[in-house]
């Protein structure tokens, strides 16, 4: 699966609602640029299986590539959601075998206490490079391209 055209809306779940059937819900995010709002299909991967509640600071992913219908608030088909911390950022992407994000954007450094996971939370034991990576940090150098060394690294298989 191509993850190039996921692009990633932060904020903080205000309203969590029905949706048109029984196994989707309508979630509403708080953002910097206003509110955004996404549809949690059964198609949605929730990272970690967390349950999403009123008050969570999360990421919600949405495939650019698709059509959507033209209103505001913004409504987007949520493709991945996962919860993150208050100082915490994320990336998806494709990351060499030197891990190297294919954007050369950040260089990661994997420690001892990095948590590496699959998407549904089982413990991932090959190598990372070359790979599709959702990647949870805090901190980076100030190089070219910036290093940093990630609290978790989810990986897209």
């Amino acid at each position: 699966m191509a993850y190039s055209s996921y692009v990633p809306v932060t904020g903080t779940i205000f309203n969590l609602t029905g949706g048109n059937d029984c196994c989707s819900q309508m979630m509403s995010l708080r953002t910097e640029n206003g509110i955004v709002n996404f549809v949690v299909g059964a198609e949605t991967t929730v990272i970690d299986s967390r349950q999403l509640r009123p008050g969570m600071r999360v990421a919600a992913f949405y495939d650019s590539s698709l059509p959507v219908p033209l209103i505001f608030p913004p409504q987007y088909r949520a493709q991945i959601v996962t919860a993150i911390g208050r100082d915490e950022q994320i990336m998806l992407n494709e990351f060499d075998r030197s891990l190297l994000s294919a954007d050369r954007s950040l260089q990661l450094n994997i420690a001892g206490h990095t948590i590496v996971r699959t998407a549904n939370g089982q413990q991932f034991t090959c190598g990372l490079g070359n790979r599709t990576l959702l990647v949870y940090y805090s901190a980076t150098t100030r190089s070219i391209p910036p290093q940093t060394t990630p609290r978790k690294v989810v990986v897209l298989c």
